[in-house]
């Protein structure tokens, strides 16, 4: 593929790769380090156009077996951008990128620059040079991968000759399937491989390597060197192959590349014996990486399923498997071989001390180290115990740890002075068994420090290890991590309580490592993550600390906005965990403090923070219930349309054993249905009547026929005033009647009804707020949800009616209100804030009847004019059949008729 602007012509080739465990390399030739051989090359991620939550493209920079890799974001435009930056100026040989499952992108271009450009788009492309793209349907299986289900990941790799520092990646349009309903693109991992741009000496060393075969009549077509990569520089191990890191557990992983290391060593120095035995291991070391990283995944798998047991259980099994190895392969003795060898005779001896130059190492990985001992001295046989190893590497060691520097000096003055300076050069010392021995050596000299020692000099050696310690928690390995924790446990629980220190010395031990043990929590390792964040919990618990209140007070700090996503995770929940440890009282954490937290941590960007402040706040609510109310906003329908609200009031609900808004809306819709079915069945049963009537009148009219017709069109006109009492045409039955009270008068007119139910319906009432006329038994729903004023009420979780919200908290502290039972038991007088027997005829009764509700001023009135009504004059309560009662709460509004609409109120008038 030519390159998109002029230059040169760059070769591409492309090789479709299933995901193997990488085979195990072939015994390197003495000259392969000379050879400028390509290796893994280290980048970081610079920019990219996007990312998903949670699935950043930092997450591109670590290989393991659990790694989720970048996605784009959902809906996103194309192209996506993605730009890496790697650790130095390199020969670019090989790219693999490792694809996802589904979210495929039909094509991935490579630009390739010596220096990043200033600002990043489409017409800014020259500064890159153009590698290639990668077009993933050119296979068919990547086209829609049904093959596989689209649960299938395939590794492509990229072969190029390019040189540059700064990589970048264009995603175009992503392949369309079922599973990928939001158009994404994602990327699991990205693997670079090759070779410091030096182009003289590499010219040089091909040249020289080019008159050395000719001289010993080497041909480099010699199928005698097949299957190695004597005299190749362009040969790339397995293990720098991205395959091996995304199946290999990541601690056997560095085991093994170090046992590779010295199996190249022992090659050089022809001790095949060796070299033999560090092969047989590596090979049975991958089948260990291979299915100790299945089971990691499967623990992964289980803790997001919250299935905490099969976790437990897979982690259980990994450490027993990995112990069991490890014992079974002699693993410490291989790597720890150099420490009982002797230097070979044939080199010269130009350093009779030599100083050991240990690697930085990974995290979680801690080999023992390899020591050269003095030439001429005796051969230790390998079949020494772990403690007399332990005893050799902290006693006998012959090489020396660096001086401190200048700075390190100014540092660490203070503690130099007390405990000296060759224990605090240890400690600042950059090969980790020596900081790890610095650590141990301290917790003795701590330990064995007598009764007697005077206070000052106890304090002093205290601060001056607080300070180590400190440093320590700090540190990347694991086992100096956990060894400046045992270091922290010892001093607040055994060295201070026997030498009778005061508490000022206990909080100041908690508040110098505290700050950095929650930084610990943020850690991107799960397993440094989790042991800082017991300790905490641990520490928090000790009896020396918990009468301090201290670790309550850094918990309930609000979270920063640009912290990391498992600093806040596991800040929230430790803040859980204690709560339940410690609760409110003396304790450092008060409803103040945590609810403040809670509330803030809400609007955080995390959902599983989220989730956590509203598991916090529905505990707060099970223990001080009304006292909560007060850091949350009101309960109204404007605060539900927050999920997170909602869920909140309604775990408020269930707590307090009342009916959620759900559960209340659908008791609301089967009584209303079941009433509309009861009605129909009514007005059925009375038009049966109707007609019964009609035939008893036609059969009677039949009989007079039979009579004389003049006296027959009298009786005719005699009979019409009674059939038409008798029978009144259902068409007609509902004029001149009041559906609410059942009262039917000839005044009842279409302006009668107004102004009957404007001023004197019984069961109806005018609200204060609107001057809308709404029925007495729906007053409290009414101001609740469709007054004009309902944001200015709130309902009391005691009485269950409208209270103005800043008269609210008052009414719920003083619990003066008469408790309201529920609805199946009683129905609820918002007038007399009663409580009387449930049912529709229950509220006619109470609001009309004598001895019912006092509140009612319109019954009070009408009692009132009562001695003036004329006998016969009286309400047709009784005779207003089953129509009189009342079916939802259907009320006409005035100067409108009767309405058939299911609103609630009248409009004003």
């Amino acid at each position: 593929m030519e390159s998109s602007l002029p230059g040169e012509r760059c070769t591409l080739a492309f090789v479709g790769m299933s995901m193997a465990a990488p085979g195990t390399t072939g015994i390197p030739h003495a000259s392969a380090q000379t050879c400028r051989m390509p290796h893994k090359i280290g980048f970081v991620v610079v920019s990219s156009s996007g990312h998903e939550d949670g699935f950043s493209a930092r997450e591109l920079m670590i290989h393991a077996p659990t790694v989720s890799g970048w996605r784009s974001p959902r809906f996103c435009q194309f192209p996506q951008e993605i730009v890496l930056q790697m650790v130095e100026r390199c020969r670019i040989r090989k790219l693999q990128l490792l694809a996802h499952q589904y979210m495929i992108s039909s094509k991935i271009e490579f630009y390739i620059s010596e220096s990043l450009p200033e600002y990043f788009a489409p017409y800014q492309a020259e500064r890159f040079r153009r590698l290639g793209c990668v077009l993933f349907f050119s296979y068919v299986s990547l086209c829609d991968n049904e093959k596989t289900g689209c649960k299938a990941r395939e590794l492509k790799s990229v072969y190029v000759d390019a040189v540059g520092q700064f990589l970048k990646l264009i995603f175009h349009q992503n392949h369309v399937n079922k599973y990928n309903i939001y158009n994404q693109v994602a990327l699991v991992a990205i693997n670079i491989i090759g070779d410091p741009a030096d182009f003289s000496d590499e010219s040089n060393t091909a040249s020289r390597e080019k008159l050395i075969d000719h001289y010993l009549g080497h041909n480099s077509e010699d199928p005698a060197l097949e299957g190695t990569y004597a005299r190749k520089s362009d040969y790339i191990s397995p293990l720098d192959d991205l395959a091996f890191d995304m199946y290999q557990d990541p601690e056997v992983a560095q085991i093994i590349r170090k046992l590779d290391e010295r199996k190249r060593e022992a090659v050089q120095k022809e001790r095949y014996d060796y070299a033999k035995k560090l092969k047989q291991a590596i090979a049975d070391l991958q089948k260990v990486g291979e299915r100790l990283g299945r089971y990691e995944v499967e623990k992964r798998c289980a803790v997001e399923k919250e299935d905490y047991d099969l976790a437990k259980e897979k982690k259980q099994q990994m450490e027993q498997y990995r112990a069991e190895v490890y014992e079974q392969l002699e693993l410490h003795s291989l790597l720890d071989a150099e420490l009982h060898s002797a230097v070979d005779p044939l080199l010269p001896a130009t350093d009779p001390h030599p100083k050991i130059n240990a690697e930085s190492l990974p995290y979680d990985e801690r080999p023992l180290p390899a020591i050269r001992k003095h030439y001429g001295e005796a051969v230790v046989e390998p079949e020494m115990s772990n403690a007399d190893i332990s005893d050799a590497r902290r006693g006998g060691m012959l090489g020396e740890p660096e001086p401190l520097t200048e700075k390190a000096l100014r540092e660490a003055s203070s503690a130099i002075d007390v405990l000296g300076e060759t224990l605090v050069a240890e400690a600042y010392c950059k090969t980790w068994s020596y900081r790890e021995d610095a650590l141990l050596a301290l917790s003795k000299k701590l330990m064995e420090m007598p009764v007697g020692t005077p206070k000052e000099d106890l304090k002093n050696t205290l601060r001056a290890s607080v300070f180590l310690v400190r440093r320590a928690i700090k540190d990347i390995v694991t086992s100096v991590f956990q060894a400046s924790l045992k270091l922290l446990k010892m001093i607040i629980t055994q060295y201070i309580p026997k030498h009778k220190l005061s508490k000022l010395e206990t909080a100041h031990c908690v508040e110098r490592t505290i700050p950095v043990l929650l930084t610990r929590t943020g850690d991107s390792s799960a397993r440094l993550r989790v042991t800082a964040a017991n300790f905490i919990q641990e520490m928090a618990l000790f009896k020396e600390v918990k009468s301090l209140q201290i670790i309550p007070s850094y918990l309930v700090q609000p979270l920063k906005a640009n912290s990391s996503v498992h600093l806040a995770m596991s800040q929230m929940g430790l803040l859980a965990r204690l709560l339940k440890d410690l609760g409110t009282g003396s304790s450092g954490f008060t409803i103040d403090n945590v609810m403040k937290f809670s509330v803030s941590a809400l609007e955080h960007r995390v959902y599983e923070v989220r989730e956590t402040a509203v598991r916090i706040i529905l505990d707060m609510y099970r223990q001080h219930q009304a006292s909560i109310l007060e850091y949350l906003p009101p309960d109204d329908s404007n605060t539900r349309r927050n999920i997170l609200y909602k869920t909140i009031f309604e775990g408020f609900a269930k707590i307090d054993g009342r009916a959620t808004d759900a559960e209340m809306r659908a008791r609301r819709k089967a009584a209303t249905e079941e009433a509309e079915k009861q009605k129909k069945e009514e007005i059925k049963a009375l038009q049966g009547q109707l007609a019964a009537l009609k035939e008893i009148q036609a059969e009677v009219q039949e009989k007079e026929s039979d009579a004389v017709k003049p006296k027959n069109q009298d009786i005719q006109g005699g009979k019409a005033a009674p059939a038409e009492a008798l029978g009144i045409p259902d068409e007609h039955y509902l004029d001149n009647l009041c559906i609410f009270c059942g009262e039917r008068s000839e005044s009842f007119t279409e302006e009668g009804l107004d102004l009957h139910y404007w001023k004197h319906c019984l069961m109806l009432t005018r609200c204060d707020h609107c001057k809308q006329v709404v029925e007495i038994s729906s007053l409290t729903e009414h101001l609740l949800t469709e007054c004009d004023k309902k944001d200015g009420f709130g309902k009391c979780y005691r009485c269950s009616e409208a209270v103005f919200k800043e008269e609210l908290p008052r009414h719920i502290k003083h619990k003066d209100c008469n408790p309201a039972k529920p609805e199946k038991l009683a129905n609820r007088c918002p007038l007399c804030h009663e409580n009387f027997s449930p049912g529709e005829e229950a509220w006619k009764a109470h609001l009309m009847g004598p001895a019912g509700c006092t509140m009612n001023l319109r019954k009070t009135h009408i009692l009132q004019k009562a001695p003036a009504l004329q006998p016969g004059k009286s309400s047709a309560v009784a005779a207003s059949g089953p129509l009189g009662s009342k079916a939802g709460s259907k009320i006409p509004t005035p100067k409108g008729g009767l309405s058939k609409s299911s609103s609630r109120t009248y409009a004003k008038r």
